[in-house]
């Protein structure tokens, strides 16, 4: 049945899109027709806002060509209809005019859904290639539903599957249970040569008890989390280095990335966006955006040479984040240099900082662009033979990373046509600050067996936290409703309680307050949460949390508050 739906769903991911060109001019439509017939996709023709609307109504389009400059009901109008209607918010627009607009106006376009604009007179070849990403982006869309469903098909074929192994393994084990009871009542009449054999039944009950235990658990494991299953693997068997177990959680790690990368700004502009900072080689971070970015500068054919200290370089830094701003530099030498052009990326380290360079041969910028080079949605060169699209937020996000890490991004430039240079300037963290390969949490040395309460609406996020705990040595509660969490103080008593900040009904702060308030200094309390910002711990410090864990919490973080003692070594905001 899953093959079925597989094939099924091939067949109409295959099928052409649907494209709908949006223009009064009949002469203009002709030439959108016959610049995008090539693609071999379905184009239906509308010669106002309306005609448009009504279209949208009866069918799902890919794209939207359409003119801004239209009588009675103009392109940002027509827009707004349409991006309001709930089914069409996310159809997204290409917008074609003859006038140059201006900032305000490209500005006005995006935020009513426009992904891009195209200038007449039109250039056959940048329409095409802009509307052939929006209808693979659309069909990749479509693939992935028909996967989601073909996996839900087989997730639950899978389930039927194992319930009825399950029944089988029941009757099995009834008509067992009920064969040992009659042949208990035979030997308990029989006589002392008996009793042995009596002797044996029941110690093969326990085997057989045991064994049941150990199925149930076994098959409880494969229906955990995909990242649950990762973070106990891993926290059983730290040594364990299976490239695959490192490969899924690279990738994972990669997957959450690339789908917020388009929210990046928008979570860095709002002061949202957090590091994951961790102890990392430069020359790992180097090698990792040398990968993401070497399609674009193959493509363009030009020469990377790559000047960097023989000895490892120690950072202490978020390795996505700033393999991430190093990419985005070289992506931008490589879009903004003729081909065949010479790319450098050097470092040295410079007493406490290591500073980074990317220069090029490229189109150079003037006094004016360095000023502006960094500006949100701001591009140097939108000349047609260079242009290839893009909201201008690459450099903005180079800039907001790295002072995010402390540092600071420069750019130099002797004039257009002679070429640019990036110098990102970076905290250096010191040969002494290097940790070794991650060990396995300690139980508590001092041999203290601590009572640890969790509180958590999320199941899954206290289990495994729970779990985690446990592990290390300790005993411990969990709580999911925030509305007893005092009642489980005074039955359990415990020394430490991980707290989650965000509960419905009742948040972590309030009940932190009233812990603080009944029971004083002598508990420690520990806020669980996916807010790491600093005015995020100012408020955990200030309604009365010891220290302050973003999720998912570090494990040796926890070994150290549960192991070593309870309140933070020096005053300030929560760890």
């Amino acid at each position: 049945m899953a093959a079925t739906l597989t094939d099924a769903g091939a067949a109409t991911i295959a099928a052409p899109v649907k494209i709908l060109l949006v223009d009064d001019q009949p002469g203009r439509l002709l030439t959108y027709r016959t610049i995008l017939e090539p693609l071999g996709e379905e184009l239906v023709d509308a010669r106002s806002g309306m005609e448009a609307l009504k279209l949208l109504m009866e069918d799902e389009y890919a794209v939207i060509l359409l003119d801004v400059n239209m009588p009675v009901m103009d392109g940002f109008e027509t827009a707004t209809l349409i991006h309001q209607h709930p089914r069409f918010e996310n159809t997204p627009i290409i917008f074609v005019t003859a006038v140059n607009l201006s900032d305000l106006d490209r500005l006005r376009g995006y935020k009513l859904g426009a992904v891009d604009y195209v200038m007449v007179p039109v250039i056959p070849e940048i329409m095409r290639t802009k509307v052939s990403v929006l209808a693979e982006l659309y069909r990749k869309r479509r693939e992935l539903q028909v996967l989601n469903a073909s996996l839900a098909n087989a997730h639950r074929e899978l389930q039927e599957e194992k319930a009825r192994e399950l029944e089988r393994l029941n009757a099995s084990l009834r008509a067992a249970n009920a064969e040992l009871e009659l042949r208990n009542r035979e030997l308990l009449a029989e006589n002392k040569e008996r009793t042995r054999a009596e002797r044996q039944l029941r110690e093969a009950d326990q085997r057989k008890d045991e064994f049941l235990a150990t199925l149930a658990h076994e098959l409880r494991n494969p229906l955990a989390p995909l990242q649950n299953a990762l973070a106990v693997r891993r926290l059983r068997e730290p040594d364990d280095h299976d490239p695959l177990l490192s490969m899924m959680e690279r990738q994972l790690s990669l997957l959450v990335r690339m789908i917020e990368d388009l929210l990046d700004i928008a979570r860095i502009t709002r002061g949202k966006l957090t590091l994951r900072r961790a102890t990392t080689l430069l020359q790992d971070v180097i090698a990792a955006a040398v990968d993401t970015a070497r399609p674009l500068i193959e493509e363009g054919g030009h020469t990377l040479n790559l000047k960097l200290p023989e000895s490892p370089v120690p950072l202490d830094a978020d390795h996505a984040r700033l393999a991430q701003v190093f990419a985005n530099l070289l992506n931008n030498a490589a879009k903004y240099s003729d081909a065949k052009g010479r790319i450098e990326l050097g470092a040295a380290i410079e007493g406490d900082h290591v500073q980074v360079w990317i220069s090029d041969s490229g189109i150079g910028l003037t006094a004016e662009q360095m000023d502006t080079v960094f500006e949100m949605f701001h591009q140097v060169d939108t000349t047609v033979e260079r242009s290839r699209g893009g909201l201008g937020i690459g450099l903005t996000l180079v800039q907001r990373l790295t002072e995010m890490h402390g540092g600071r991004v420069e750019v130099h430039s002797d004039g257009p046509g002679r070429g640019s240079t990036f110098r990102v300037r970076l905290p250096h963290a010191g040969a002494t600050q290097m940790q070794p390969p991650a060990a396995a949490p300690k139980r508590d040395s001092g041999g203290l067996r601590r009572r640890v309460l969790i509180v958590d609406d999320n199941h899954d996020a206290a289990d495994t936290l729970a779990m985690m705990v446990r592990l290390l040595g300790h005993e411990t509660r969990v709580v999911y409703d925030p509305q007893t969490v005092e009642g489980e103080v005074v039955a359990f008593a415990p020394e430490i309680v991980f707290l989650d900040v965000g509960m419905p009904g009742r948040s972590g702060y309030d009940v932190a307050r009233a812990l603080r308030d009944a029971h004083g200094e002598g508990l420690v309390i520990v806020a669980v949460t996916g807010w790491g910002q600093p005015e995020d711990r100012q408020r955990t410090l200030q309604a009365g949390f010891d220290h302050h864990l973003v999720k998912p919490p570090d494990i040796q973080a926890i070994t150290d508050i549960c192991s070593k003692g309870l309140r933070p070594l020096a005053e300030g905001s929560p760890q």
